[in-house]
């Protein structure tokens, strides 16, 4: 079909309109299979056809609706996006004019640091992450007199005054922590308005001492679109340094909260041996027999694989539950739409309809959605994969899982008191599991070298 093809009625021949095919008109299923078709005409260049479904969804979906609606709503937003930026045709162009859609971009609240810290604390998707992280953290590094925390988070160290606070009350003493942070230089939401790095290391600073613990704060400005190149540059050169002074009682704590996921993994740009940043250390860095030495490996494998090399003493790993990372746009448009509908239907139980905290945790869901879906390449940052996926590439890089502890569990397990009724955890293998409704949300898991 092109755009030469004379307009169709609704419904138009071919479109399926029984309940089996659509459910209930109006249901998550039904809305999910009008933005399946849409997403199909569009990369079709079908004009016509995607007129037509953006009309109907644009009619059933609220932008101030229920849960689904708004869902909805926010992937028709993305499919015009993507519409536009690929110019399918000036058609869906005016259809997002008519839509009184004039600027499709999602407009991202910038944070305030106390508005951020609130932001945090409204629901378990980040706090699981701190909770579990920090108590792994502490198993492993119980004993060392020095501990170098490599941070690497989309939350501007909101995590570690707590980690701080549960270190300065260890039975063996407060120990020396080295602080390094991953500031990315992408403006990958939640964004901070703010101050500087340097006046966030020296509150952290202070925040220690009236701990009675001394901290070094380092800031390295670094991307993810190339792994890292800069920080793991950094640490390499840190290590060598260390190894040619007598030998000290330190610990490496990789510490990543819901980052590794904005590295390019196979499906964008891969890196390969000639141009990587790290080919001047990757013949030494262990790997499993079960990597390919001939393949090309992608910025996340070499990230990890890079990590390897510097032996920490331990990884903690956590990240959301789900898969965006095909490159096949209707798949990924329907693992994000039964992800997604998770924030939208936790937002009902904790933020009234009009707040401005709605809004900007609203926006926030939205700006994903648009990067799944609009975006590719490396401007495609969302690329989620599934804990099982993130086993495997840990296993590959010559790590093995540490299970973690009851604690753990019983401290994520006081957390989640503090929330909603629909949020839970579970043990799944070696890994604490956050869940909405008894679906997976957000994973965490510990690693050593193996």
């Amino acid at each position: 079909m092109n755009n030469s093809q004379t307009h169709r009625l609704w419904p138009w021949p071919g479109f399926p309109t029984s309940s089996k095919a659509l459910g209930s008109f109006g249901d998550a299923n039904c809305m999910e299979q009008l933005l399946v078709y849409c997403a199909n005409a569009i990369e079709n260049n079908d004009a016509t056809l995607s007129h037509q479904i953006l009309w109907v969804i644009n009619n059933i979906a609220s932008p101030d609706g229920d849960s689904n609606q708004r869902l909805t709503c926010a992937f028709l937003r993305a499919l015009i996006v993507r519409a536009a930026m690929i110019g399918t045709s000036e058609i869906v162009t005016a259809m997002a004019r008519a839509m009184n859609y004039p600027n499709l971009a999602p407009q991202t609240h910038r944070f305030s640091v106390l508005e951020l810290a609130n932001f945090v604390d409204l629901t378990p998707w980040h706090r699981f992450g701190f909770t579990a992280a920090n108590a792994a953290i502490l198993d492993a590094v119980e004993g060392y007199s020095a501990i170098h925390i490599v941070d690497l988070s989309l939350t501007h160290c909101m995590q570690i005054p707590t980690l701080i606070d549960a270190i300065a009350t260890r039975l063996d003493g407060p120990p020396l922590i080295k602080l390094t942070v991953a500031g990315l230089i992408e403006d990958i939401p939640p964004i901070v308005d703010l101050f500087s790095y340097d006046e966030m290391g020296l509150k952290l600073v202070n925040f220690a001492r009236s701990r009675n613990i001394s901290l070094v704060f380092k800031v390295i400005p670094c991307s993810s679109s190339d792994g890292f190149a800069r920080l793991i540059e950094y640490l390499r050169i840190l290590q060598q340094q260390q190894q040619l002074l007598a030998a000290h009682d330190e610990a490496l704590v990789i510490n990543c909260q819901m980052t590794l996921h904005c590295i390019p993994d196979e499906t964008a740009i891969n890196i390969t041996n000639s141009d990587s940043p790290y080919n001047s250390f990757s013949s030494s860095c262990p790997v499993s027999s079960s990597s390919s030495s001939t393949s090309p490996l992608s910025a996340r494998a070499m990230f990890l694989k890079a990590i390897r090399s510097l032996n920490p003493t331990t990884v903690v790993l956590v990240d959301e539950d789900a898969y965006f990372t095909t490159n096949d746009l209707v798949d990924r448009l329907r693992s994000a739409f039964n992800y997604l509908w998770i924030p939208y239907d936790t937002v009902d139980t904790f933020l009234p309809r009009g707040s401005k905290q709605r809004q900007w945790y609203e926006a926030y869901i939205r700006w994903k959605i648009e990067n799944v879906i609009a975006h590719e390449g490396f401007d495609r940052v969302e690329r989620q994969e599934p804990k099982g996926r993130w086993a495997e590439r840990m296993r590959e890089a010559n790590f093995r899982a540490v299970a973690f502890g009851e604690a753990a569990a019983t401290e994520v397990k006081i957390m989640l008191d503090e929330h909603a009724a629909g949020w839970g955890s579970k043990k799944a293998e070696d890994n604490l599991v956050l869940t909405w409704k008894g679906h997976n949300v957000v994973f965490a898991t510990a690693w050593v070298p193996a």
